[in-house]
């Protein structure tokens, strides 16, 4: 069974994220959406915000399931028999820092890292694009799934 993670803050899920979950889990039997929890991070949206938001966006597909950790990615990896990261590329500076994960990850645990550019639509969007946005009362709904919505 060929499993992938997809890891991140999704603070908040993006139609960026989007995109790549979609195309990403025609590759793999499984994928796992890994909702990874930093103390030292200040969210906008707590954790079981943005879970419910990726758990309705996915809902109806068997092939996706969402889950939060901590630690290391590869920890994480090891543990739950997976053996790809699934990454998005937005621009060269996403590719340079995803790069140097990829190298230290593989180093650490043999894990094989898997790029997707985006959507040449949904390029330009990020979490914290969304983010400030929604501080400016702007309207995000048009950069996030329709799951995503304040409360």
């Amino acid at each position: 069974m060929k499993r992938a993670i997809f890891p991140g803050s999704f603070d908040p899920l993006t139609l960026g994220h989007l995109d790549i979950i979609e195309r990403g889990v025609t590759l793999f039997d499984e994928l796992i959406i890994a909702i990874g929890i930093n103390a030292d991070k200040k969210y906008m949206f707590s954790l079981e915000e943005r879970k419910e938001f990726i758990e309705n966006c996915f809902k109806d597909n068997p092939k996706i399931k969402v889950v939060t950790y901590k630690g290391l990615t590869v920890h994480f990896c090891k543990e739950n028999n997976v053996s790809f990261i699934l990454r998005g590329l937005r621009n060269p500076a996403d590719f340079e820092f995803e790069k140097a994960i990829a190298h230290t990850n593989r180093d650490l645990a043999s894990i094989e890292t898997v790029f997707l550019l985006t959507a040449a639509s949904t390029s330009y969007i990020s979490s914290s694009i969304v983010r400030d946005v929604i501080r400016n009362n702007g309207d995000y709904t048009k950069l996030v799934p329709q799951t995503v919505r304040i409360k």
